[in-house]
């Protein structure tokens, strides 16, 4: 989230933490105080995947979105979008269903058998009560018929996040993921596009912790205290080279980096803009 909080309040992971408490805020939601508290910033911007074949559509949802302070990326057919949603990270997509590549329902069920969660939310002309039922059960997050209000949809949308943003904290905290790797903490497995990756307790301890601060710059000092723990004295080159083995062994080719050194600051796990 933006803008201003009280100084006894900080964001982190779409929330607001104050001391030990955590208090969860879906992305989007504008809040004005918490328990008489003012914080002053105002929505987080997502990052939405918009799949839809219509120009016409395209341009007044992409309008909209974006006067709310969201980033919107637009795929025209459902193949390209079906790319664009495994090589990157969204926090939401949105999706037609007549779609010429591949159809929005078959976009769906492909997503869903590999594991991807990205909250989805069907946009589509086909409103009957089978079709409906039919998007929910294939795995939809939520079913919207066109035409629709404008106001309809972010509602929608703030709700979707909301239950997304709960389940993710509650249910599956012990599953980590980020693109096409997923870390099971129960398991202490790591795989990448559904092939095992071992890793040494050190590697297993420094990518989870990447991947909690995902998108986040973290400095050499703030790994050291994070994987090796805040009384253990090492010099930062540690960190260089766990960080070069873990490298060798989820990166084996160049298009598939994730880990970006920050010259002079230290490291950050994102997929980078293409």
């Amino acid at each position: 989230m933006t803008g201003k909080v009280s100084e006894r309040y900080f964001i982190r992971d779409g929330g607001v933490q104050r001391f030990s408490h955590y208090i969860l805020i879906p992305k989007g939601v504008r809040v004005k105080e918490y328990c008489g508290i003012l914080l002053e910033f105002t929505f987080c911007q997502m990052k939405i995947l918009l799949v839809e074949d219509e120009v016409q559509v395209v341009s007044f949802l992409k309008m909209g979105l974006e006067e709310h302070g969201h980033s919107v990326s637009v795929a025209l057919d459902g193949q390209s979008g079906f790319e664009m949603l495994v090589g990157h990270e969204y926090d939401l997509v949105l999706l037609d269903i007549m779609l010429p590549g591949i159809n929005g329902m078959d976009f769906l069920r492909q997503a869903r058998e590999k594991k991807i969660q990205t909250p989805i939310i069907m946009l589509t002309a086909l409103g009957t009560t089978e079709n409906v039922i039919s998007g929910l059960e294939t795995g939809a997050d939520d079913y919207l018929v066109k035409p629709f209000k404008f106001e309809e949809l972010i509602a929608r949308i703030t709700a979707v996040t909301r239950r997304s943003a709960t389940r993710e904290k509650v249910v599956d905290d012990h599953i980590l993921s980020f693109a096409d790797i997923v870390v099971d903490d129960h398991l202490k497995s790591v795989k990448r596009n559904g092939e095992k990756i071992n890793l040494t307790h050190t590697e297993y301890r420094l990518l989870c912790c990447l991947i909690r601060n995902k998108n986040r710059v973290l400095t050499r000092e703030q790994l050291l205290n994070q994987v090796w723990g805040i009384d253990f004295e090492l010099t930062t080159n540690v960190v260089d080279v766990y960080v070069n083995y873990l490298r060798k062994k989820i990166e084996k080719e160049a298009k598939d980096r994730i880990i970006h050194t920050v010259v002079g600051i230290g490291y950050v796990l994102k997929i980078e803009d293409l």
